[in-house]
Formats: structure tokens, sequence, C-alpha cells
């Protein structure tokens, strides 16, 4: 029988443990205070933005969002982005993507402190990821992980198909399973016989922002699937990349969207803030 994977209770039990180490912190007058970035007015960046301070409030850590006007210049965002770098109480700095055409988000993502990129995006900790020797992860692959773990899926030896190559999800997620002796292949719009691998796969996690991608005639019978993708159906419902009630018969475990990976996604951000938190108070563990 198929095991629909609750991401929500899953993220839940992830924030009531999180709670617990920012009282202690606060026990030791460390206040967590992460600062958010929305440049122009994206429908789903506010959505996603307004899910990240509901989380900090939940834990017990100040949130602090700042909107910016779509025209705004580089030089302005990164006269604030310096300004935040400089603020001792603020802990993380995330500018939510997607950005504008004419600001580049790779210019935007180094000039975050590396030690304040709670998102792990920069360049310091990409390269940290692919050595092993991170102090944060990128918070979807790391709740894909995280789930894995919870639901005590094997990844040593497995076969592990990602559809995606993102810097954002795809590649690191790929360093994760690889670290986690998982067997990786990463796929992309011009992999060839995107089908058979797929059927190859023990595991299969779908990042490619569209909807339907992922058929029944592209995985097989006990199949893992996890469902990275966001996306809108012809009826304006919110869907992932799966067809979900034709694979959701042929996996054992699948991911639903929402639900799934979407609420571990936030909770590896607030898992990122306290430990940047701990690491600019030089607290080895709480």
């Amino acid at each position: 029988m198929t095991k629909y994977i609750d991401g929500k209770k899953i993220a839940a039990e992830i924030k009531a443990e999180l709670a617990v180490k920012v009282k202690l912190l606060k026990q030791k007058n460390i206040f967590l205070s992460l600062a958010v970035i929305l440049v122009g007015d994206n429908s789903a960046s506010k959505i996603y933005i307004k899910k990240k301070s509901e989380a900090c409030q939940e834990i017990g850590v100040n949130s602090e969002t700042y909107v910016l006007k779509s025209d705004i210049s580089i030089e302005k965002l990164n006269a604030l982005i310096n300004h935040l770098n400089d603020r001792k109480d603020i802990n993380g700095i995330l500018v939510q993507l997607p950005l504008p055409k004419h600001i580049s988000e790779n210019q935007v993502i180094e000039m975050i402190s590396a030690e304040k990129d709670v998102d792990a995006f920069c360049a310091v900790n990409t390269g940290k990821l692919m050595i092993g020797n991170y102090k944060f992860l990128p918070c979807t692959p790391a709740g894909i992980i995280e789930i894995l773990r919870h639901e005590k899926i094997e990844i040593s030896g497995k076969r592990c198909v990602i559809v995606g190559r993102s810097n954002i999800v795809g590649k690191p997620t790929a360093m994760l399973l690889l670290q986690n002796d998982g067997t990786i292949t990463v796929c992309h719009r011009k992999t060839k016989n995107l089908k058979e691998i797929c059927l190859n796969a023990d595991i299969l996690i779908s990042a490619v922002g569209q909807a339907g991608f992922i058929n029944k005639d592209m995985v097989k019978k006990g199949v893992v699937v996890i469902d990275v993708g966001i996306n809108r159906d012809s009826n304006g419902k919110l869907c992932g990349d799966v067809c979900f009630e034709q694979v959701a018969k042929l996996a054992s475990h699948i991911t639903p969207v929402p639900g799934g990976v979407g609420p571990m996604t936030i909770a590896m951000l607030l898992k990122n803030t306290i430990k940047a938190a701990c690491l600019q108070n030089q607290i080895l563990r709480v």
C-alpha cells in the first residue's frame, strides 16, 4: 500500500524541537532574527514569505521583511544587504527568488555574508557542500533528506534519479544523496531516454516545474517519489510535477503537493537560522 508522506507533520515535529532550542538560546540572552527581502510584487513570493514569517513566529524567531519596488537598483539592494550583514542582531538573510530581470540573482546571492546565508546558495556554502564540510545545507535538498530519514527509506546503494539540475534543488540534492551513498543520475531537458532512466529509479525526485511531467509510464512499482514541483494545473489548482493519482498507485512512498516538500523547506530554513546564531555566538551545541 502506498504511503503518502505528510510533510506538514514531519515539519511540525522538527519545529517543535527547534522551538526548544530557541527558548534555550533566549536563556543565554541570544534572540534570533531572520531578515527576508522581497523585490517586486510576485504573488507566489508573497505567499512564501508570509509562511516563513509565520513559521518564525511559531518557534520564537523574530522576522523582518523588507518589500522593495521591482525597479530598485542593484546598488540600493546591495546597500540594504550590506547593512543587514553588519547588523549583529540579524542572524540570517535571504532574498526571495525570483528577482526582476534587471537584477542578477547570482550577484545578489554573493552579496550575502556566508555566515548569514541561511539559504546556503552562495559560492562558499555551495563549495563546502561539494566537499562535505558544510555548516548550512540548501533548504529544499535538506528537507528531502529529512523526509527520507524520517520514513526510514534507505539511500545507500539505491538508484536515485533527479529530474532537474538547478543550483537550488537538483545539483545540491545530488550531492547530498551521493554523500549518503546513493548512486545518482541527474537528468535535464537534453537527457535522452528519460523514460527508461526514470523506470530504473528506486528513488525518483522531480524538480522541473512542469505539471504532469512524471506519469505512470515513467515509474516502476515500489519506487519512492519525491515531488518538488510547484505548479498550477489547467483549473488553477496547485499541483506538483507528478501525475499524483496515477503514480501513487505504483509508488511505495510519495509526497503530495501541497503538503510534502514545501513545509520541510521552511523547517530547514529555521534550522539554518538557529545554526547561524550558534556559530555567530560561538555556541557549539544547544
